[in-house]
């Protein structure tokens, strides 16, 4: 069992306060706590964000929209908070040309062609590359992603940053987000959330069986709730640690613990 050195990367959409256990030292807003990759997973970045406002619209690109040797960015998000009406953006209402896309972001009128979807804890979406997509403010999630840090900003609210508005129409798919990606997790037993093409994440709660082949390698386990155990050592919330198959993991009825695998190696 070896536990992930962490870094805490301020954003101006962040928390001055994050959620408990996690702890802001400065008074800049802290958006996300990353958890460096060890070897094992060099693949794959996993993450949790808070927000306080909206992200910026943005859209990552896949491997071969990618520059010449580096990874492209598919994610997901596991929400593990939302206050009531949050809400993300993935994909857009309808169809959009290329022209029309490219003005509805230079105007802000993308913000109403946005396909907007209202959360709540145990939601979870898979966020292909090219999906066009926004976090809202207040909402906690987990994110796990390729290891990539490629993203064009299409719009950003009229912020000061950086846009990569071509780099983004070049990449993004211009219509509604699949349905059949968004799921909605029980909070009990075992439950896998997705599997590939890149990782596998699953949640685990109470004395579940996992599945035959499942998480049995290198696997990151991400404890959400007080009552993991690894090897009789208790894991601590908000923490991200690496171990070798799952047999010495633990997990209290009213526990729960996030598994995740690199399934792209090779």
């Amino acid at each position: 069992m070896r536990q992930l050195p962490v870094h805490l990367v301020h954003k101006v959409w962040g928390r001055t306060e994050p959620p408990p256990p996690f702890e802001n030292p400065g008074e800049e807003p802290l958006g996300e706590i990353w958890f460096d990759p060890p070897p094992e997973v060099a693949g794959l970045l996993v993450k949790f964000i808070f927000t306080d406002a909206a992200l910026s619209v943005q859209v990552h690109p896949d491997d071969a929209q990618a520059p010449k040797g580096r990874r492209g960015k598919n994610e997901c998000w596991y929400i593990l908070d939302a206050e009531p009406g949050a809400t993300i953006a993935v994909g857009l209402k309808r169809e959009m040309d290329v022209d029309a896309l490219r003005a509805a972001a230079l105007d802000g009128s993308i913000e109403d062609h946005l396909g907007r979807i209202e959360v709540a804890r145990g939601d979870f979406f898979s966020i292909p590359a090219g999906t066009i997509h926004a976090i809202g403010p207040g909402i906690s999630l987990l994110e796990v992603q390729q290891n990539s840090d490629i993203t064009y900003r299409l719009y950003d609210y009229g912020r000061p940053r950086e846009l990569h508005l071509e780099d983004g129409l070049r990449v993004a798919t211009r219509g509604a987000y699949d349905a059949a990606l968004h799921t909605q997790a029980r909070g009990a037993g075992y439950e896998e959330l997705i599997e590939g093409p890149f990782f596998r994440v699953a949640t685990l709660s109470g004395a579940a069986t996992i599945p035959e082949g499942r998480f049995a390698g290198d696997v990151l386990l991400l404890p959400l709730a007080e009552g993991v155990s690894l090897g009789g050592a208790p894991l601590a919330v908000g923490t991200c640690v690496l171990a070798k198959g799952t047999q010495a993991l633990s997990v209290a009825s009213n526990a729960r613990v996030a598994l995740v695998e690199d399934i792209a190696r090779g």
